[in-house]
């Protein structure tokens, strides 16, 4: 909805501009601005949209979030109308153009806010109509620094340039004989429900039903983005539950080597199944069986009883261990789970459509999946240098979880040789290599951090994540590198100190 010239006329009314002063002027996205105005011991927080959906000036009520970074229009509001007192405000005539003329120190500038949904656009310029910024830098209008701006022939040209026979007549009446042929339209300020003022009225409309800032079209957008990332989650929490499944019969395997075992006697040479009476059950149990691993006794083709009671034994403690760590991805998952449909809840419960818009910006427009990864928690130690970021992990629990989750190919790897300890990673940083400095940095963490603490000084191994490769059948965390290089370092008190101040 646009708001038309006399609903305009009754909003800046009912704002009474004139003599108050401008105390400070956010810019919460790319096309809203809100001035904190004051006057006679009132304070009133003024809101211009030049969204083309939601184009339009009130007063708001709702709290006004400031943008993470300095906008370009809003620093120069702030140098040059911040702290400056409006000597007039009105609309130019019924075009939907508002004319604020703010005095600061010794200096008057003009500032036009210009209401059109297709053309929106806030300029200001200097007493005599230099364009000194605009919201919006249009070059094929001239409205850049500059150029000269005059409200009445910007009127004239666009009025002119898009004339309709059954167009609206929101303009005065002119000699040209293309206008004399308009139909004129009447009109009327709307009846919004309500019986506060129209510009509250208008702030409530607009928060649940006025276009993109609107509260349901912001809510749509969240509910789109979180459902990614629910699915995503959900998918991979049935997977872990069926590899939960088939680990709990781990049981079989030890039945299974304890039958051969118990009835090795009774197996003749080149039997390739057992068969046995356990619990009323007839058990077949396959004794010539291959597992994939290249152990000296795969290499024949025939397998003895105990060589086949010794695999399933192993296969049963491979199940066991795998069941305790798939149980602790299922608890990870589900609370991953749990936590975005809390959030998510708990942003659907927001009233305030500016907040909810910001949020969207900064994380979450696209896919909810980037706010929980932004906000997910990281496991051991984290030191933010400059702009590198290094992670540590402590035990294997940590060192596992940063590599499964954290870290990608191209981050780089470090571990202290010859000792048991930390993975320290370095994060990436696209079209940078990792300066000494850093490396250092990195690697008297993984010294400190290892088994080679007391020695002092030790040698590392670094390499790219992409060049590590989990080694078969070992421990939790337990990787082969390839393509790493060696790194002899020697503690440094100082250096550490100073990481230690830079943990985050």
């Amino acid at each position: 909805m646009s708001l038309n010239w006399k609903e305009i006329n009754l909003i800046l009314n009912e704002l009474d501009l004139q003599g108050a002063q401008i105390q400070s002027a956010v810019q919460s996205a790319y096309d809203v601005i809100v001035f904190r105005i004051h006057k006679t011991g009132k304070t009133k927080q003024v809101l211009i949209s030049l969204s083309s959906d939601a184009c339009r000036i009130h007063e708001t009520f709702r709290a006004v979030p400031k943008s993470d970074k300095p906008l370009r229009f809003a620093q120069f509001l702030s140098s040059k109308i911040v702290n400056g007192w409006i000597i007039q405000a009105r609309q130019l005539d019924d075009n939907r153009i508002i004319h604020l003329k703010v005095k600061h120190k010794d200096t008057v500038f003009n500032l036009y806010i210009r209401l059109w949904s297709n053309a929106a656009n806030f300029i200001v310029t200097d007493e005599e109509g230099i364009v000194l910024d605009a919201m919006r830098r249009l070059p094929k209008r001239g409205e850049v620094t500059g150029k000269l701006f005059s409200a009445d022939s910007v009127l004239k040209r666009d009025h002119l340039k898009n004339i309709k026979p059954d167009q609206k007549d929101e303009h005065p009446a002119s000699d040209d004989p293309r206008l004399k042929e308009k139909k004129i339209k009447i009109f009327e300020i709307r009846d919004i429900p309500g019986d506060e003022s129209f510009n509250k009225k208008i702030d409530d409309f607009y928060a649940s039903q006025g276009g993109a800032l609107s509260l349901e079209s912001l809510r749509e957008q969240l509910r789109r983005g979180y459902e990614g990332s629910l699915a995503r989650i959900n998918a991979a929490l049935e997977k872990l539950k069926e590899k939960e499944r088939s680990f709990e019969n781990a049981e079989k395997f030890k039945i299974y080597g304890d039958l051969i075992l118990s009835n090795i006697a009774s197996i003749k040479p080149g039997d390739k199944w057992l068969e046995v009476k356990n619990d009323n059950q007839t058990i077949r149990v396959e004794l010539n069986f291959k597992t994939g691993d290249r152990s000296e006794s795969a290499r024949f083709d025939r397998v003895t009883p105990a060589m086949a009671a010794g695999r399933y034994y192993e296969q049963y403690r491979k199940a066991k261990n795998g069941l305790g760590e798939i149980q602790r991805e299922i608890q990870d998952s589900e609370k991953e789970l749990n936590d975005i449909s809390e959030k998510l809840d708990k942003l659907l419960s927001e009233t305030n459509p500016l907040i909810l818009a910001k949020l969207l910006r900064h994380g979450g427009a696209s896919s909810g999946a980037k706010l929980s990864k932004k906000e997910k928690t990281r496991p051991g130690l984290s030191f933010k240098r400059g702009e590198w970021l290094i992670l540590v992990g402590r035990d294997a629990r940590e060192n596992d979880e940063l590599l499964r989750r954290h870290v990608k190919g191209n981050d780089m790897w470090l571990h202290a040789r010859d000792y048991h300890g930390s993975y320290v990673f370095i994060k990436q940083r696209a079209g940078k290599s990792v300066p000494l400095d850093i490396l250092l940095d990195a690697g008297n963490l993984a010294i400190f951090y290892s088994k080679g603490r007391n020695n002092g000084e030790g040698d590392l191994f670094y390499t790219q994540v992409k060049y590590l490769r989990r080694a078969k059948d070992g421990p939790k965390g337990l990787v082969i590198p390839t393509q790493e290089k060696n790194l002899r370092v020697k503690l440094d008190d100082k250096r550490l100190r100073s990481l230690e101040n830079c943990r985050v």
